[in-house]
């Protein structure tokens, strides 16, 4: 997020990633050594920034949004830890995944000690608003998994299965981050809600865009293109396409996706029907809804400072390369 300033808050930024030092000291070498090559690898911090904002934007006055933002991130990592592993992923963020360079059994039970860590630290806050959220999201999280899982080439997968993956395994850690903001400032019900739907929204915003660079962005971002493809994920793009393709079209869409070995002329043929049928202006069109969503749950707090950061987070989702 080049472009946006966070110096106000650049020393609870640093003292987050103090906490993750700090919670990574463990006699096995191999759990720091794995955690730190995910969580240093470029990440933009978003979830974490978005906890940190909206709690400033709540009034908030104490430390506890330190540790619950170091918490959020952890919670991110263990679920690309485990992605990975499950889509058999080579690369995260440009580097080769931590699957390729620590093995699947690592990756794995590392992943699981950041779950546990999560909540042994949150335990340690003691306020069972902020648990019930965090439990909440990373039980919808587990839930989107699986039915992506479920879903991997199934020629049938329509819009509102696709909508309800990508708010389990993605938003709904956008919405928490948001939501935690205000339970910690004992803002009323109606703040926390807001903030929750502000954050669920450019979740699924990041999500769309972030399907949306699998068919137009190229490995320098982190990315192949047609990866998704490969791995046999139906995302919007590629939906969206089948729905408006003919039925010969259809066929060869049905064909390719059931291939366990896709050759360069079938992404190409893939690729240029997703083009030719407007997918990616449509799932870009989406992401721009949600994003209208999002700004909209900020008119009940006052113009500040925090308020034009969350705003300018919401406009850099759709602006993002990564």
């Amino acid at each position: 997020m080049q472009n946006i300033s966070f110096d106000y808050i650049e020393n609870e930024l640093k003292k987050v990633e103090e906490q993750f030092e700090k919670h990574l000291i463990t006699e096995t070498p191999l759990i720091h050594k794995v955690a730190e090559y995910v969580i240093s690898s470029g990440g933009k911090r978003i979830r974490p920034i978005l906890l940190i904002v909206a709690s400033k934007l709540c009034g908030y006055d104490g430390n506890d949004h330190i540790s619950l933002a170091a918490v959020i991130e952890f919670i991110h990592t263990a679920t690309l830890l485990h992605d990975d592993v499950v889509d058999n992923a080579p690369l995260r963020r440009g580097k080769a995944s931590a699957n390729i360079i620590f093995g699947n059994e690592a990756a794995v039970l590392v992943g699981d000690y950041l779950f546990a860590k999560s909540f042994k630290v949150l335990s340690d806050i003691n306020n069972i608003k902020v648990i019930k959220s965090y439990s909440d999201a990373t039980t919808l999280m587990a839930e989107g998994e699986v039915k992506e899982l479920v879903k991997t080439a199934d020629i049938k997968t329509g819009e509102k299965d696709y909508l309800d993956i990508i708010i389990k395994k993605t938003a709904v850690l956008f919405a928490c981050a948001s939501e935690v903001g205000a339970i910690i400032a004992d803002k009323e019900e109606k703040c926390a809600k807001k903030l929750y739907d502000y954050g669920l929204n450019i979740g699924i915003a990041f999500q769309l865009m972030d399907d949306t660079l699998d068919y137009i962005s190229d490995k320098e971002f982190g990315k192949f293109i047609g990866n998704d493809l490969k791995e046999g994920k139906l995302t919007l793009p590629l939906i969206h396409a089948i729905e408006m393709a003919n039925q010969d079209e259809k066929e060869v869409i049905t064909n390719i996706i059931y291939k366990k070995r896709l050759t360069s002329k079938d992404l190409r043929t893939v690729l240029s029907l997703v083009k030719s049928y407007g997918s990616i202006d449509y799932t870009i069109s989406k992401a721009k809804d949600a994003i209208k969503k999002a700004k909209k749950n900020l008119d009940i707090f006052p113009d500040s400072k925090y308020k034009n950061s969350l705003i300018d987070i919401a406009d850099y989702i759709i602006e993002r390369k990564l």
